[in-house]
């Protein structure tokens, strides 16, 4: 699990330098209206490391065979107004709980990986599950951040960027 949290703990740096020092209208565009922006995507990076990835991890460690209780992340996007947060202002908060994170990672001492809760559609589901899935989550905004910028650079250039090769 050491190798999860190393990664964790170096993505910090890759979502810094992906998302710092950008204008407001690159972090509020959108290439439709039903996908996100940046800003909407810093918003759920936080919400997910406190309220899912971080607390279902620890709520799997500390209380196994317990059910955690149910969050709807996509309904956070409207419910608490990502659109109109500050964006470097989440975007710090964000880095500060992933501090936190792997804080509290480093700092377990034995922990049960393979403590779980029975999903009543997925089956077991471990800490071990969580944490990995935090990793993949990184991941996949890595991914969509990155493909969003591509798509920006497109749309702000009028130019075709094929040439530089295709997704």
């Amino acid at each position: 699990m050491d190798f999860l949290v190393e990664q964790l703990n170096e993505n910090k740096s890759v979502f810094i330098d992906l998302l710092k020092d950008i204008d407001k209208d690159m972090y509020l565009w959108k290439q439709n209206p039903i996908k996100w922006c940046l800003l909407e995507i810093v918003c759920h990076l936080y919400d997910e490391e406190r309220e899912d990835f971080r607390f279902r991890t620890k709520w799997v460690l500390d209380k196994p065979k317990q059910t955690p209780p149910p969050f709807n992340p996509v309904i956070w996007v409207t419910e608490r107004n990502y659109i109109e947060q500050d964006y470097n202002h989440i975007l710090n908060k964000f880095i500060e709980e992933r501090e936190q994170s792997v804080a509290w990672l480093t700092s377990l001492e034995s922990p049960g990986w393979g403590n779980y809760f029975e999903h009543p559609k997925k089956g077991k589901l471990t800490a071990k599950f969580f944490l990995t899935n935090w990793l993949a989550h990184d991941y996949l905004h890595i991914r969509q951040i990155t493909k969003l910028k591509f798509d920006y650079l497109e749309h702000q250039s009028g130019e075709k960027l094929d040439y530089a090769g295709t997704w």
